[in-house]
């Protein structure tokens, strides 16, 4: 089964719990400090990995990241310690579109 939008996914080495918001069709791969997220009722079988990336700056909870030339974007639903990534890609911090004035 591919990941598809509305999925939620957890790290299998932190905290990090994220909802999938945009996915393109494609086989791509989502990482958390290196190793890939998997469903929640996956993760509450396995046992914890080590991670296998450096642990940068972790995400936030309630921020949208993204990587824009593959076009997936993530919710994060719970916060942690190592960074996302697909396919190797980071995932940057979205920003917020500026409001129109209103003069």
């Amino acid at each position: 089964m591919g990941t598809q939008v509305g999925q939620r996914l957890v790290s299998m080495v932190d905290t990090t719990a994220v909802m999938v918001v945009r996915w393109p069709a494609g086989d791509l791969t989502l990482t958390c400090g290196g190793v890939e997220m998997v469903g929640p009722a996956e993760a509450a079988e396995a046992l914890p990995v080590a991670p296998t990336a450096e642990q940068g700056e972790g995400v936030q909870l309630g921020k949208r990241y993204a990587v824009e030339e593959l076009g997936v974007e993530v919710l994060c639903t719970k916060p942690g310690q190592y960074a996302l990534a697909v396919n190797g890609h980071p995932m940057t911090p979205k920003q917020a579109k500026p409001l129109p004035a209103s003069d």
